[in-house]
């Protein structure tokens, strides 16, 4: 069965010799000295394969740790209890995890489960005064996700979304660079992000658990990397869809749709995202005095690039624990990454998706206001 999970774990190594590079990373001071600052204390409310990465990766994690769950299925509690030695009082169901408020040895809740649950369960994390880690996308809507940025500001508990690309070592060096002027002026993004889907049963094709298709699932991917790589924000679009699958992409599942941003400097970018063609995994963007190529550009193994200037050699990291070492670092001591990811920032793409949606609908090019 194939999934976008499966899809990014081929492009996965091993990962052998991954705590020496982790400890060489500027990110983290003193690795000499046995760390001795606060640890974000997280709990994982939904415990399939992504859940299960983020949980590997954080074993390697000297901000972070892993210290309960939440799920629907028992059986896996069980199984997650004896594999990361998690005390029971930490082992929380749907119904009953608003009780984590009275639970001083949790701080966040990371929601890893269907998009068209990230809302409510968000909230609740929220109003139980613990911080909220959203897998993105953040919900299946702009409506959606600001109703969870307002929750969260008002139960005054931080709101960040699993955006990991925004502390991986050769993207963060391309953002520098562009930042930099190396690129001269940027006029062109192209973002290729797609797989062909297995199971049509699963979760990730049904409107209601999903929020839409391949474009929330993979073709987010385009959108957030246009923005982080160009340094602006859309604000127009156009959009085509191709369905050549109306049994297995039902009404508004997305199959394939290709779309194209304008920016305020007059940049453009153009992007495809697909649960149909397979090998998608590509940036690419020009300027005037430079290029840069990205290929994979946001799988989980190692990103590779190339620039007018040579390769990029920043050591492979493993994302998720640079991530949630880096949230902890965010909420404990206000460092932020290069690229924001709160809730502001997954809420910017979420109205970027409507606005694909609406031009595909109308066939029209729609403004984009964030």
């Amino acid at each position: 069965m194939a999934s976008r999970r499966n899809f990014l774990e081929k492009l996965t190594v091993s990962a052998v010799g991954l705590p020496l590079l982790y400890h060489s990373n500027p990110l983290f001071a003193a690795t000499e000295a046995p760390y001795q600052g606060p640890v974000l204390k997280v709990a994982i409310m939904g415990l399939g394969s992504y859940g299960t990465r983020v949980a590997e990766a954080m074993k390697d994690c000297k901000r972070a740790k892993l210290v309960g769950v939440i799920s629907g299925t028992p059986s896996k509690i069980k199984d997650w209890q004896a594999k990361y030695d998690i005390p029971k009082k930490n082992c929380y169901n749907y119904e009953n995890f608003d009780a984590i408020k009275d639970n001083k040895d949790i701080d966040a809740v990371y929601v890893i489960t269907p998009n068209g649950l990230h809302k409510d369960q968000s909230i609740r994390v929220a109003k139980a005064g613990k911080h909220v880690i959203c897998e993105k996308p953040m919900a299946v809507n702009a409506d959606e996700a600001q109703e969870m940025v307002d929750a969260c500001k008002a139960a005054k508990v931080h709101l960040l979304i699993g955006y990991r690309m925004h502390y991986e070592p050769k993207t963060v060096e391309v953002i520098k660079m562009r930042q930099n002027g190396e690129f001269g002026k940027v006029k062109f993004f192209q973002g290729q992000s797609g797989f062909t889907i297995g199971d049509p049963n699963q979760w990730r094709l049904n409107k209601e658990l999903a929020g839409g298709g391949a474009m929330m699932d993979i073709g987010i991917y385009s959108i957030n990397g246009a923005r982080y790589m160009l340094g602006e924000e859309p604000i127009w679009v156009t959009a085509q869809e191709t369905k050549t699958d109306p049994i297995k992409f039902k009404e508004g599942v997305d199959e394939t749709i290709q779309f194209q941003l304008g920016f305020p400097s007059g940049a453009v970018a153009n992007c495809l995202s697909t649960y149909n063609m397979s090998h998608l995994d590509r940036f690419f963007m020009t300027g005037s005095e430079g290029w840069v190529e990205m290929k994979p550009s946001t799988g989980y193994g190692p990103i590779k690039g190339r620039t007018h200037k040579g390769e990029l050699d920043q050591p492979h990291i493993t994302h998720q624990t640079l991530q949630m070492d880096g949230m902890s670092q965010l909420i404990f001591e206000g460092v932020q990454p290069i690229v924001p990811l709160d809730g502001e920032e997954g809420l910017k793409d979420m109205k970027i998706i409507d606005a694909i949606y609406r031009a595909v609908e109308t066939g029209e090019k729609v403004a984009i206001n964030l």
